[in-house]
């Protein structure tokens, strides 16, 4: 997984509220296991039409905010089925870091499994992001996971609050694998005794 120290990227408002996973990724593409692919379907139901053809009134369809690596939405994002190709989509095109007032729960967890940084905000702080959002290619927000502190386009700063174990997963890059590979030493010692001992094994 990819260490996420700070971020630096264009920020793109999608206010809507209860976003589900099946309108992240429906359905029809869960078929694959490969976490790549997925990034072209994000929003399939909004971002295209009956006709395959791309809606132009979309935020991520505009030029300014095709290459948003920040996402700033509303309240409930990531409810529904706990698929974890919701985030899978959103890393494929991009997306690193989610802002919004409140996350689904499973949503959340697999969002730091995967290498993307979800922040809860009060709704005031989500209102003042998604206005600097507004400002298309200008929207530039960074993010510094390591002083928990997200900077806007006009110097502004908004302190964010996070899990201390959780972040230190995110800064080191360190999935459920990662973290079980940090005690290999210790496995492989307990394997080899657990063989001599127990050889029917």
């Amino acid at each position: 997984m990819d260490k996420f120290t700070k971020l630096t990227g264009i920020a793109a408002a999608l206010p809507i509220r209860n976003i589900d996973t099946d309108m992240i990724i429906p359905k029809q593409f869960l078929k694959t296991i490969k976490r790549t692919g997925l990034g072209k379907s994000l929003f399939f139901e909004m971002r295209y039409d009956t006709d395959g053809k791309e809606n132009a009134e979309f935020v991520l369809n505009k030029p300014a905010y095709r290459s948003s690596t920040i996402l700033v939405t509303g309240d409930n994002f990531g409810c529904g089925s706990s698929r974890e190709h919701a985030p899978w989509a959103l890393l494929d095109f991009g997306i690193r870091c989610v802002i919004a007032p409140d996350f689904a729960d499973i949503f959340y967890n697999n969002c730091f499994q995967n290498g993307i940084l979800p922040i809860r905000l009060p709704q005031a702080d989500v209102d003042k992001l998604m206005d600097d959002a507004s400002r298309g290619s200008n929207a530039t927000v960074s993010i510094d996971l390591e002083r928990q502190e997200i900077s806007g386009p006009d110097g502004g700063t908004i302190k964010f609050d996070i899990d201390p174990f959780r972040k230190h997963c995110l800064l080191n890059g360190l999935d459920a694998v990662g973290l079980t590979l940090q005690k290999e030493t210790a496995i492989t010692k307990f394997e080899g005794t657990a063989s001599s001992l127990r050889p029917w094994l």
